[in-house]
């Protein structure tokens, strides 16, 4: 049966000029920043405890997570009007769709489960909770839409989770407090930061077989999020606790450079020439504007307290 066709990207609204969505998890809200003159424009009240935000498959929807008020808000990704909040999702502090549309996955930080929900478009209906274990933190789903991965933050973990049969598969221990996945576009490898650590531990997850580790890379203490640099080659990771973020050769599995991020750096988003990382500098309440070319900050923006995800529909492609 063939999978359904992604929305024609040329039949899409144009993406430029797009808002800046930053969470602000300690506020319950969302600061709204226009990326033109790189000001906050307003606040949307969400739930308790946003951490994570998702682009729905139709690109009409970026979808708020929030963890503690277990909801889900849905924003106009071009205009920042609610458009809906769906309840009864519990604790969705991760999320992630897989490729083909079929499947929304939950990560549950603090009930310890993943939800995996069939998609019909619109709504998501809960198909299997799986107990995982304390913590689990952030997802990825491969590009043929057959395995999950999740990071155990408090049992220093990574689970595999097979989508057909809805089980997990595969639990290998990790080095300290693992928090985001990232896994190379040929599905091969997995990128895993350690925010306990001093970097980020990589996997041989060819196949969906139990993950095996093949390398460590040195990148700084507090190894957390990860984002796409979008040349098909490197990917950033923030460093936390030294306040720096990494750049990363995924094909040859090293760090080939560094840019200053104060204040704890947490997850970010790059503009789509690939020439700015906005980040969000969680203990500082503030979006962080770094140059790429001249490798330094170069604006900041007063957000809410502990901004967490930072997302725009105008980015970098993500592998």
């Amino acid at each position: 049966m063939p999978l359904p066709l992604l929305p024609s990207r040329a039949a899409q609204p144009s993406r430029r000029g797009a808002p800046v969505f930053v969470l602000n998890s300690l506020d319950g809200d969302v600061s709204v920043i226009d990326s033109t003159s790189w000001t906050e424009i307003k606040r949307i009240p969400t739930g308790k405890e946003p951490h994570h935000l998702y682009l729905t498959p139709d690109e009409k929807s970026v979808i708020v997570a929030n963890a503690s008020s277990d909801s889900l808000t849905f924003i106009d990704p071009r205009t920042a009007e609610v458009q809906r909040t769906l309840q009864g999702i519990r604790d969705p502090y991760h999320l992630r769709f897989s490729p083909d549309m079929k499947w929304f996955v939950t990560a549950a930080n603090r009930l310890n489960h993943v939800d995996i929900y069939s998609w019909d478009g619109r709504n998501p209906m809960l198909a299997q909770r799986i107990p995982t274990g304390k913590t689990p933190s952030h997802l990825w789903i491969d590009t043929k839409s057959t395995t999950a991965w999740s990071s155990m933050q408090d049992s220093d973990e990574l689970v595999v989770i097979d989508l057909a049969t809805q089980t997990l598969t595969h639990r290998v221990k990790t080095g300290p407090m693992p928090a985001d996945v990232f896994v190379t576009p040929d599905d091969k490898h997995l990128l895993l930061g350690l925010t306990g650590g001093d970097g980020v531990e990589v996997y041989d997850v060819a196949g969906g077989k139990a993950p095996e580790l093949v390398k460590k890379i040195a990148t700084g203490k507090g190894a957390h999020a990860f984002r796409a640099t979008g040349d098909g080659r490197h990917v950033f990771v923030s460093n936390r606790v030294a306040n720096t973020i990494s750049k990363i050769d995924y094909v040859g599995f090293k760090t080939v450079d560094s840019f200053p991020a104060p204040a704890g750096p947490d997850c970010m988003d790059i503009s789509a020439d690939g020439s700015l990382i906005m980040v969000g500098s969680r203990w500082a309440g503030k979006l962080t504007l770094i140059d790429v070319a001249k490798r330094r900050v170069v604006h900041q923006v007063k957000v809410g307290k502990s901004p967490h995800g930072v997302w725009t529909l105008d980015h970098a492609p993500r592998q």
